[in-house]
Parts: structure tokens; C-alpha cells; sequence
């Protein structure tokens, strides 16, 4: 049986003034295009589906069309959770649509799928936090523990956390009863759930730079060991690059966001996971690298010149760009860096002024002329950098007016 495994699409956001949109239809008709040609039989997609709880028109659109294409109109079942990112309620509100459609869509962590069956496959045991299906022409039930994103005031509402006992604990005692319950060996058994969640012993996973961040304190922390033995494979969300927390036989694996959406993660390759399961065997997986969307780049140059022709060979690109300089960008070089390319979302300028220390004490003769006092002040507060031609003249300007 072939699973594949998606996360962290965030339908609808913007990287500053720059909208992702067109990326994104691009990026959803290729994971569609794999399902398709991998002949995968089930698709489960681990969280913050879109970038906020209130989602653009255009955001929704695309989500419900590529659910739909991906489940082969009701062929092929598709489970999609709730991430940080996401409304519970609106991730649930149309599930007896998207239930005609094979769609099974989970907002909240204790959710109980109702029973149902299409002329596909059928949901043969559901609890809350379970869901068990079976496959037309399949005598294999897929095991499914469901974890979607909780905050702390949820967690307690649904598992009736004590404040004194950690996410952690709660979590495991819940998975375990699960698995002990449900999951043998006469079937798949499949963990997913967006949490940030790591190995125990390993440095600490930087969550990707703009994002809420879900791990406040060691509290928050979740290890990969209280994983049931039971799963054989853990799908997760939140964190944006591709990694392999658990071990090759039992991987517990975050596939990655479909695209780049901070410069934190500039020159990061996106992947989907391709999982290869049979019940009572370790899975295999392979990373599928998606091709489309731009790329990230972090760029420094101290020289419009240089900064200028490396723009016109790198269009397809979103550019942070640090520029050094003696002195400010003048408005002109500001104009021929935004004129050779399209795609710079940052201009930074960076003083290059090795002579001037920061901490020390500057005397400004207080006798000079406005002009100079001016120019004294604005350097003792910019680190060293002179007031250009243009900073000078409109602060003449001001003073004449």
C-alpha cells in the first residue's frame, strides 16, 4: 500500500507585499500529478492546510479543488488535520460534503469520525483520536491515530490535563491506549498529528523563522519514544524542512512545506514523502523532491554593479538583499537594484565603516554650523554611516521650508 505524505501548505500566505498564490496552484497541481503517477492509496496531509484562521476566497478554493483531485473524486481517501495555523472549526465545517468525496477533514484533537462508506473504501472502527478504514479490494485495515494541533487550554479540555503533568505524558498515555486498543499487526498503523515534536538526547529543531512558534518552554516539549511501538509510521507537521526524527525501520518523519515561505529557510529542497506500507513489516519511504516555486535567496554585494548583474541572471527568485556601503543607497541605486529585478522583498544596507566603534564617547562640537551638527549626529547614530547627497539635500529642504 502506498501512502503519501504532505504537510504545511499554508494556502494563502504572503511573503511581505509578495502574494505565493500563483506558486501555490503550481505546487498543488504537482503533488496531484505524484499521487497520480505513484498510484498512492491514501493521501494524508499533517497541518496548517492554510496560513491563517480567516483564509482568502482564493485560499479556500484552491484547498477544496486539489482535496477533490486528490481523492480521485472519492477514490482514493484523504485525511487532512488541523495545523497551528488553522481554525478548528472551519478545517471541520464542511465534512459531510467532503465525506461524499472520500475527504476526512479533523479539526480538533478528540474528534470521532461518524462511520461511513462510499463505493471505495469505508471507515470500519472510529474513536476519538482513532480512525480505522478498509480498502475496496483490501482485506488490510489502515490504522490511523489523529492528533491535530491542540494549544494547552485545548489539551486540558480534551484530555483533562493536570497542570502539574507535561503535554508529553498526556499525549503518550493517550496514543498507548489507542495502539493497545486498535493497532496489531494484522494491519497498517499510522501515526499523524502537527505538533513540534523531537528526538529525545538531540539538539534543539529551530522552528522556521515567521512562524508561531508551538514550543514555549519544556513543557511544550514532545518526544519522538513515547511514539507506540505499534506505529510504523509518524506523519508530521509544522517544522519546514525535510527530517527524519525517528529511525529507518520506524521513521517519524516531517515531509517539509511544499515552498520556501521565510529566508530561514533559503536554499531548503521541498519534498513529499511516498510511504511504501504492509502490515507486520517496516515501511520504506521515499522524498519526493517538487520542482515548482521560487527559490529563496539570501545575497550580500558591495557593489550596484555586482548586486546588478547577479539580479538579471537570477529572475525566478524572491531576493533578501544586504548591501555595504560607506554611505547610504543614493534614491538612484535604490531604483537600478529595484529596476534589474522584480523579486527583492528585502533592501538592507549595511554600514561599512571598520573605523567606527559603536561604544565609544564622540565629542560633537556643538559650535559648528546646523549642516555639520547634522551630519555629527546622524553618524554617531548609525554607526559611523555619512549622510548622503540626498539625505543632505532634503535635510536642507526641510530646514528652508
Amino acid at each position: 500500500m502506498k501512502i503519501l505524505h504532505t504537510a504545511d501548505w499554508h494556502l494563502g500566505k504572503r511573503l511581505d507585499r509578495f502574494s505565493r498564490l500563483e506558486e501555490q496552484v503550481l505546487l498543488m497541481d504537482e503533488i496531484v500529478q505524484i499521487a497520480d503517477e505513484q498510484n498512492v492509496d491514501l493521501v494524508l496531509i499533517a497541518g496548517d492546510l492554510f496560513d491563517n484562521f480567516n483564509p482568502g476566497v482564493d485560499a479556500v478554493e484552491l484547498f477544496y479543488k486539489t482535496l477533490k483531485r486528490l481523492s480521485l473524486n472519492g477514490k482514493r481517501p484523504v485525511i487532512a488535520i488541523a495545523g497551528n495555523h488553522d481554525s478548528p472549526n472551519l478545517i471541520n465545517a464542511p465534512d459531510p460534503l467532503a465525506r461524499e468525496c472520500g475527504i476526512i477533514l479533523i479539526g480538533h484533537p478528540k474528534t470521532k469520525i461518524n462511520p461511513f462508506e462510499t463505493a471505495y473504501f469505508r471507515i470500519s472502527k472510529s474513536e476519538e483520536g482513532f480512525v480505522e478504514l478498509i480498502l475496496k479490494n483490501s482485506e488490510t485495515p489502515i490504522r490511523i491515530l489523529h492528533t491535530p494541533y491542540a494549544n494547552e487550554i485545548r489539551l486540558k479540555e480534551y484530555f483533562g490535563e493536570n497542570k502539574e503533568e507535561e503535554i508529553n505524558k498526556v499525549l503518550a498515555e493517550k496514543w498507548k491506549q489507542l495502539a493497545d486498543q486498535f493497532c496489531d499487526e494484522n494491519g497498517i498503523n499510522i501515526l499523524t498529528a502537527h505538533l513540534y515534536m523531537n528526538k529525545k538526547g538531540a539538539g534543539i529543531l529551530e522552528e522556521p523563522e515567521g512562524e508561531k512558534p508551538i514550543k514555549i518552554g519544556n513543557a511544550d516539549l514532545i518526544f519522538s519514544d513515547i511514539i507506540p511501538d505499534q506505529i510504523q509510521y509518524t506523519a508530521l507537521g509544522h517544522l519546514h524542512g525535510f527530517q527524519n526524527i525517528g529511525t529507518p525501520e520506524k521513521p517519524v518523519i516531517y515531509s517539509s512545506s511544499p515552498l520556501c515561505y521565510s529566508f530561514s529557510e533559503a536554499g531548503q529542497k521541498k519534498y513529499i514523502s511516498v510511504v511504501n506500507a504492509e502490515r507486520g513489516k517496516n515501511v520504506s519511504f521515499e522524498k519526493v523532491q517538487l520542482k515548482n516555486g521560487k527559490s529563496l535567496v539570501r545575497k550580500t554585494f558591495d557593489s550596484i554593479d555586482k548586486a546588478v548583474s547577479w539580479l538579471a541572471e537570477n529572475q525566478n527568485t524572491f531576493v533578501e538583499l544586504t548591501m555595504e556601503s560607506p554611505t547610504f543607497l543614493t534614491a538612484d541605486e535604490r531604483k537600478l537594484l529595484y529596476q534589474a529585478h522584480h523579486g527583492i522583498v528585502y533592501l538592507i544596507p549595511k554600514i561599512k565603516n571598520h573605523e567606527f566603534n559603536e561604544n565609544a564617547v564622540h565629542e560633537i562640537n556643538l559650535n559648528q554650523n546646523i549642516e555639520s551638527l547634522f551630519q555629527e549626529y546622524f553618524k554617531s547614530k548609525n554607526g559611523g554611516q555619512e549622510a548622503n547627497e540626498d539625505l543632505m539635500n532634503l535635510f536642507n529642504e526641510i530646514l528652508n521650508a
